[in-house]
């Protein structure tokens, strides 16, 4: 039996950073992962591949060179699925081959398989050929990361019924395509499927989508995915999906029937954990497979920590890696300070969506005075130059001490962007600090000093009417 301080089971962007950062602090680590999944979900079905996806669609249909060579601008006439995969597949065989070196350089121990808790300290490993063997460790962390959830009453069959796995593995593009649940993921497949020419129909039971957004971008999305033929269907619930030889129906509770060549399912996502034997190490997991956490990422039993998408909200690589950091420090006695409120929020959309901080309707429910300082791209030089006449940034401050609340943007280069805010917000920092900025000309940063001095002017008004 092996012994170590950390044993890390899942090698996802939560498990890697936790080892890798247990690793730095001079303990003894080890990853527990299959050998086709190093990296996991992320890399393999999730982040990754559908933004990499994305590149490559972006990139063959030329569509952001749209506003300046005319709508029917076309770098590739007929773009099949190979011209999808080639980009995909090279990014994710170099990404997987990065992280192997990272453990490797750390001198984290790969454990190739899956693993199983036989006690609160004890795991066994099951190796491809069904050889086990037992680990134990000091410490644990359960980074198994999640897979799409799949309702019973659909019979999928990953070629005409899929979900956001299988989606990636279709032979052609599709003529047509029914996208069920407006959440992150069904939207970026619905806006990338929209840019390659399928007519996208979405079906979303609720009345709206994306309702944690600003609704100002929101509905600039809808304005374009509309424009590349996206149909919703909001307040509308799937009755049954029929396969046919030729394609599904998807017939809708109000009597609707969608005709499609695929029916793409984005109906939640399930945590991996029904194979761990949870019971054993005296943990439980939730009906959506998810374990509860402590602002340490303690599991109830201390020295099993949780991190990334298998403790849900907000599931996002980005906090999932600062997370795994954290859990590793904490079981290493290591001083940290908690991750801060300002998480940055990225939408990979056809055009971006990014934000940081609170929307105009949280504020205003929340009785907080602002005012709103706007920076359209059409109006940036930049914008003009790389031919985005739709993109936005929306600045939300402070009318009492001149703090930025949010930061909203829309368009290309959306969630590089944000950061420049975030920090700002961060840093404490007022509007003022942009409008005294100079931002490199031309650039889409530079509007930031727009939108603040849209924002300061609309707060000098107010001055001038109430000081007389």
């Amino acid at each position: 039996m092996t012994a170590y301080d950390l044993l890390v089971i899942g090698s996802g962007p939560g498990g890697q950073k936790a080892a890798i950062a247990a690793a730095k602090l001079g303990r003894r680590v080890a990853v527990v992962d299959r050998p086709d999944m190093v990296g996991g979900v992320s890399i393999h079905t999730g982040t990754i591949p559908s933004k990499t996806l994305r590149e490559a669609v972006l990139y063959l249909t030329g569509l952001t060179q749209r506003d300046l060579y005319g709508q029917s601008y076309r770098l590739k006439e007929d773009i099949t699925i190979a011209d999808l995969t080639a980009r995909t597949q090279h990014v994710v065989s170099r990404e997987v081959d990065v992280i192997r070196s990272q453990l490797s350089r750390n001198r984290v121990t790969m454990l190739t398989g899956t693993g199983r808790f036989t006690d609160d300290h004890t795991v066994a490993v099951q190796d491809p050929a069904g050889r086990e063997v037992l680990v134990t460790a000091d410490n644990i962390v359960i980074a198994t990361g999640t897979r799409p959830a799949r309702p019973s009453t659909v019979e999928f069959d990953d070629r005409t019924v899929l979900d956001s796995d299988s989606v990636l593995n279709l032979d052609r593009v599709p003529r047509s395509m029914v996208i069920v649940g407006a959440g992150v993921i069904g939207i970026e497949y619905a806006s990338m499927f929209a840019a390659l020419g399928s007519k996208v129909t979405v079906v979303e039971q609720r009345e709206g989508m994306l309702d944690f957004c600003d609704v100002e971008v929101v509905e600039a999305l809808k304005y374009h995915l509309r424009d590349l033929a996206v149909t919703f269907r909001f307040g509308e619930t799937v009755a049954a999906v029929e396969r046919h030889p030729t394609g599904a129906l998807t017939v809708l509770q109000s009597g609707k029937k969608i005709p499609a060549d695929a029916v793409m399912y984005s109906a939640g996502r399930q945590g991996l954990t029904d194979s761990l034997d949870l019971g054993k190490a005296g943990l439980a997991a939730d009906q959506r497979g998810r374990i509860s956490v402590d602002q340490h990422y303690r599991t109830s039993v201390p020295h099993i920590y949780a991190v990334g998408d298998v403790i849900g909200f907000p599931a996002l690589a980005a906090t999932s890696m600062e997370q795994g950091r954290l859990a590793a420090y904490h079981a290493c006695g290591e001083p940290v300070n908690a991750m801060n409120g300002l998480q940055p929020i990225g939408i990979y959309t056809i055009p971006e969506i990014s934000f940081v901080g609170r929307t105009e309707d949280q504020l205003t429910d929340d009785n907080v005075p602002f005012e709103v300082g706007v920076s359209r791209y059409r109006e940036l030089a930049r914008g003009q130059i790389i031919g985005d006449s739709h993109g936005m940034l929306k600045l939300l401050v402070s009318t009492e001490d001149r703090t930025l609340l949010g930061v909203h943007c829309f368009g290309s280069g959306a969630t590089e962007l944000l950061h420049i805010g975030q920090a700002v917000m961060g840093c404490g920092s007022t509007v003022d600090y942009l409008v005294d900025a100079v931002f490199n000309y031309p650039t889409l940063a530079e509007s930031y000093k727009v939108a603040a001095l849209d924002a300061t002017n609309k707060l000098r008004q107010i001055n001038r009417l109430t000081t007389g």
